[in-house]
């Protein structure tokens, strides 16, 4: 069965916006997802890329525009400045990385679940509550919010090491078995199209 490693962080609006394109398009060509997530501001910091806030306004303004034009494109809710970004995404990260463990709910439902919590619901996904609606909304025990911490952690740092190892410096970004690379929602139909070369 054919692999999709990707990277992706509950924070990213990017990844947000990519909602659950990538899982149709697995499951059209019997693929399967590794999913892990990562600390996107520290991603930025080791591959040269800078956080938003720190970027130069002509940057700053065109991410604005192009949010609004890509979530209108994909007819997705969502919200410009939500109330609750950024915020920690560690929490929501490690829940995420013991729900994989677990296996016994929507493991791309759950991350769909928390980033549209935080891009269109105006939500803190670092708050034990939210994820815990989160887990429970997607078929996990909701206690999984406070179980495996170390191994998050430990999980969730081995995957930013893994990321710049990789050549990822961004989010969402997904890497196939023949290490072909493609960076951000907006480059979906280019794996689909590749998956279905391999798939021949």
């Amino acid at each position: 069965m054919t692999q999709i490693d990707y990277f992706f962080a509950t924070l990213s609006p990017y990844s947000y916006l990519a909602g659950l394109r990538l899982e149709e398009i697995a499951a059209k060509h019997g693929a399967s997802i590794n999913y892990k997530p990562l600390d996107i501001v520290a991603l930025f910091g080791r591959t040269g890329g800078v956080s938003p806030k720190d970027r130069h306004i002509s940057r700053i303004e065109y991410r604005a525009q192009e949010l609004l034009r890509q979530s209108e494109r994909v007819g997705m809710e969502f919200n410009l400045q939500p109330a609750h970004w950024p915020t920690n995404s560690a929490p929501s990260s490690y829940a995420v990385i013991a729900a994989i463990k677990d296996g016994s709910g929507d493991v791309g439902q759950l991350c769909h679940s928390v980033l549209r919590a935080c891009w269109a619901e105006e939500k803190d996904i670092a708050q034990d509550e939210v994820i815990r609606e989160c887990l429970s909304n997607t078929g996990f025990n909701p206690d999984l919010a406070d179980s495996g911490l170390l191994v998050g952690a430990e999980t969730y740092a081995a995957n930013l090491e893994e990321a710049v190892d990789r050549g990822v410096f961004g989010a969402p970004f997904y890497i196939t078995e023949d290490d072909q690379r493609f960076w951000g929602q907006d480059r979906l139909d280019d794996l689909d199209r590749h998956l279905a070369v391999l798939s021949k």
